[in-house]
C-alpha cells in the first residue's frame, strides 16, 4: 500500500512547482526579447578578444614574408662579424677604405684623479649643450649644463652662422654660471665623421643626421669655433676635438678601466675602442695605444648586410644615398620611417587597415622611433595605445586588431633586426682585440636606452656569436659621455 501524503507537503509541492515554472518562462521570455543584433555584436567582440593570437591565412602570409625579409640568421650574423673584422683591418692599414678608422689622438685614459672645472660643448644629432664640469678626484664629477635643440632650419644655415650661434651660448652660460673671465679649457664633442690631425684639430669629412650646413665640410671645425669664439671677445682655449664616442669610452673608463669599446645608439650609430699602436699601419705614434673612431655607420657591403626593398628605398629618398646603410639600418632617425615605409607598401597592398590609409602616414618621416618603441611597450590584450598610435597620432580612419598585431610585428621585426646588427659591430670589435675574457662596452644614445627590449636583443645576438664567452662582455649604460668626455680628455690634455 503506497505512503499517504499529507496535506501540507502537497500544498508545498504544488507552490514550488508553480514557482518554478514561473521562473524559467519570464527568464525565457526576456532573452528571446533580446535583439538580435546585440547577440551578433558580442560573438564578434569574443572573436576580436578571446583568442587574439590567432591571425587570418592570408595575415600569416604577410607576417611570413616579413619575417624572411627583415630578419637575420645566425650563420649572416657570423658572416657579418667576419667582414667587420676584415673591414677594420683594412681601415686601419691605409686612407680610403670603406671605414675610416679614425686615430683620435687620445692615447691616454683617465685615472679618475683628476681635478679641476673645465667647459664642453656638445653637438650631437639632435640639440647641442654647454656644459661646465668639475672633477673631484676619486671618480666624483659635479656638472652644471644648459641645452639647445636643433631647428631643421639651424642644420641648414650657413656654418659660420653656426658656429657663430654656438659661440654666442657659450658666452651667456659663463655669464649666468659666474664663471669669471678665464682663461678656461675646453673640450669640443663634435659627433660626425672628422679627418683628425691632432687632439684639438680635424677637418669635417661629410655631413649625416641631417646636416647640411654650407662651409664646414674640409674645413677645420676647430678653427670655425675658435673664430667665432674670439668675435665674442671669450678666454678660452679649446684644447681637445673629440668625437662622441671617444667621450663615452673615455667617460666610461673614468669609473671603469675594463672599457675597451663604446657605442653610440641614438639619433645615429658609431663606435671607438683602444687599439694598440703597432696594429695601426697608417698612423705613427710613440704611445702603446689610442682610441680609434670606427665611424661603422658608414659599413654597406650589400652582399653581408641583410638588405631589405625598404632599405633600399629609405636609402634613396635620403639626404645621402649610397652612404651611411649600416646606420640607416640601425639609428634613430631611420627607424621610424623604414617602419613607415613597409606600413605603406601593406596599406597599398590592401593588407592594413583595408587598404585604408591617410595622409599623416604617407608622409615621409611622421612615424618616427619614439612611436615605435610605444607600439612595442603595448602589452594590452587588445593593443589599446597601438590603437591610439595609428588612429589618433596617425589619423588611421579604423583598425583591427589583427592590424594592430601585424603593425607591431613590424616593429618587434625592425628594432630586432637592429638590435642584432648593433651586437655584430660590437662583437668583431671585441674580436679583433681579442678582449673575450673581459671587456665593458659602454653605450649611450636613445634607442639603446628607451628602445624596449633594444640590450635584451644585443644581449641575446652576443650569445649566439661569442657563446660562453659572451658572459664575459658587460653591455653598460653609460649616459652623457659626450659632455663629461670632452671636459675629461681636456682635463688630459
Amino acid at each position: 500500500m503506497p505512503p499517504r501524503m499529507d496535506t501540507q507537503t502537497f500544498i508545498f509541492g504544488l507552490v514550488s512547482g508553480l514557482a518554478l515554472a514561473a521562473t524559467v518562462q519570464y527568464f525565457g521570455s526576456f532573452f528571446q526579447r533580446q535583439p538580435v543584433i546585440e547577440t551578433k555584436e558580442i560573438i564578434e567582440r569574443e572573436k576580436e578578444v578571446v583568442d587574439p593570437m590567432i591571425l587570418s591565412s592570408r595575415a600569416q602570409r604577410v607576417v611570413d614574408d616579413l619575417t624572411a625579409e627583415l630578419s637575420i640568421s645566425s650563420a649572416r650574423l657570423h658572416r657579418l662579424v667576419l667582414h667587420m673584422t676584415s673591414e677594420f683591418k683594412k681601415g686601419l692599414s691605409a686612407d680610403g677604405e670603406a671605414l675610416k678608422m679614425i686615430p683620435s689622438y687620445v692615447t691616454n685614459l683617465p685615472t679618475g684623479n683628476e681635478k679641476g672645472t673645465f667647459l664642453a660643448l656638445d653637438m650631437g644629432g639632435t640639440n647641442f649643450r654647454v656644459l661646465s664640469v668639475t672633477l673631484e678626484g676619486s671618480g666624483r664629477t659635479r656638472q652644471v649644463q644648459r641645452k639647445y635643440p636643433f631647428s631643421e632650419e639651424m642644420k641648414k644655415m650657413h656654418g659660420v652662422k653656426l658656429f657663430d650661434f654656438f659661440a654666442e651660448c657659450i658666452a651667456g652660460f659663463i655669464k649666468d654660471q659666474n664663471l669669471g673671465p678665464g682663461p678656461h679649457k675646453l673640450g669640443f664633442t663634435f659627433s660626425f665623421p672628422v679627418a683628425q690631425t691632432d687632439i684639438n684639430r680635424g677637418k669635417l669629412m661629410h655631413w649625416n643626421k641631417g646636416f647640411e650646413n654650407e662651409g664646414v665640410i674640409g674645413k677645420d671645425v676647430v678653427a670655425l669655433l675658435e673664430q667665432a669664439i674670439q668675435k665674442k671677445n671669450l678666454n678660452i682655449q679649446v684644447t681637445a676635438l673629440v668625437n662622441d664616442t671617444v667621450g663615452t669610452l673615455v667617460t666610461n673608463a673614468y669609473k671603469d678601466p675594463q672599457t675597451h669599446v663604446a657605442v653610440i645608439l641614438g639619433t645615429g650609430t658609431n663606435a671607438a675602442y683602444v687599439e694598440k699602436t703597432s696594429a695601426i699601419q697608417k698612423w705613427k705614434s710613440k704611445s702603446p695605444q689610442v682610441i680609434i673612431n670606427t665611424e661603422w655607420g658608414a659599413y654597406g657591403e650589400p652582399s653581408i648586410l641583410p638588405i631589405s626593398q625598404w632599405d633600399i628605398a629609405l636609402d634613396r629618398m635620403s639626404e645621402n644615398p649610397r652612404k651611411q646603410i649600416f646606420e640607416k639600418m640601425i639609428s634613430g632617425l631611420y627607424l621610424g620611417e623604414l617602419c613607415r615605409l613597409v606600413i605603406v607598401d601593406l596599406i597599398n597592398a590592401g593588407d592594413l587597415f583595408k587598404g585604408n590609409g591617410s595622409a599623416t602616414m604617407a608622409t615621409p618621416h611622421r612615424f618616427d622611433t619614439a612611436l615605435m618603441s610605444r607600439i612595442e611597450r603595448d602589452h594590452t590584450l587588445d593593443l589599446n595605445d597601438t590603437k591610439n598610435v595609428l588612429e589618433d597620432v596617425c589619423s588611421i580612419p579604423s583598425t583591427s586588431i589583427e592590424d594592430r598585431r601585424l603593425v607591431k610585428h613590424i616593429c618587434e621585426l625592425i628594432g630586432t633586426r637592429a638590435a642584432r646588427l648593433a651586437a655584430a659591430g660590437t662583437a668583431a670589435l671585441i674580436t679583433k682585440i681579442n678582449k673575450l675574457d673581459n671587456c665593458t662596452v659602454a653605450i649611450d644614445g636613445s634607442v639603446f636606452e628607451h628602445y624596449p627590449h633594444f640590450g635584451n636583443r644585443m644581449r641575446d645576438a652576443l650569445r649566439e656569436l661569442l657563446g660562453i664567452t659572451a658572459e664575459n662582455v658587460i653591455l653598460e649604460q653609460s649616459k652623457d659621455g659626450s659632455g663629461l668626455g670632452a671636459a675629461l680628455i681636456a682635463a688630459l690634455h
